[in-house]
């Protein structure tokens, strides 16, 4: 991946915890207010994993973008996020948009520090690494559903095993005769 040019690592190595604490409140946003109290309020790690986990994942999340960091920590901390995402009633697109909020926050907090030339400049490289991120997380999240949808598939077919043995028994037939025999 590019890198990110060292004063623009610095800035924003600075203004790390700002910016993570806003991309967390951006993303306790996207859930019921109730839901969105307890993710926000409760920092225990125990009391609160969703929220623990997201905020951790995060910080992870945005060291990558300033620069590769250990790859096997992010894969774990971008898979904890989109596996939260992926059981529930997100959207696919609603389940990555958490990552692009980032660029908002980002551009934000330079506005007012850099200039607009090199501000474009040095941004298209941080936006590039973030695209790369949400590329990754979609994987991930595709990865996840298909498990998901996988182990409904699975499920549906031990019910009809399971109902095909009483009907089986309903009919006189003993379990024993409902055993695959060779052909």
């Amino acid at each position: 991946m590019t890198q990110v040019p060292e004063s623009l690592k610095k800035i924003l190595a600075e203004k790390k915890d700002n910016i993570v604490s806003a991309w967390f409140n951006g993303l306790c946003h996207e859930y019921p207010e109730k839901t969105m109290e307890l993710l926000k309020n409760n920092k225990s790690q125990f009391a609160n994993p969703v929220g623990y986990n997201m905020h951790q994942g995060l910080g992870t999340i945005f060291d990558q973008v300033l620069e590769d960091v250990d790859a096997e920590e992010f894969r774990i901390s971008l898979d904890k996020i989109v596996r939260i995402k992926a059981v529930q009633e997100f959207s696919p697109s609603q389940s990555v948009a958490f990552i692009f909020i980032l660029k908002k926050l980002i551009k934000e907090e330079l506005r007012s520090q850099l200039g607009k030339e090199v501000m474009c400049k040095d941004l298209d490289v941080i936006e590039q690494r973030i695209d790369n991120i949400s590329l990754l997380a979609f994987d991930m999240y595709t990865k996840c559903r298909e498990a998901i949808y996988q182990l409904r598939i699975d499920e549906l077919k031990t019910r009809c095993s399971i109902l095909e043995r009483v009907n089986l028994l309903n009919q006189g037939s003993t379990p024993t005769e409902f055993v695959d025999k060779p052909q």
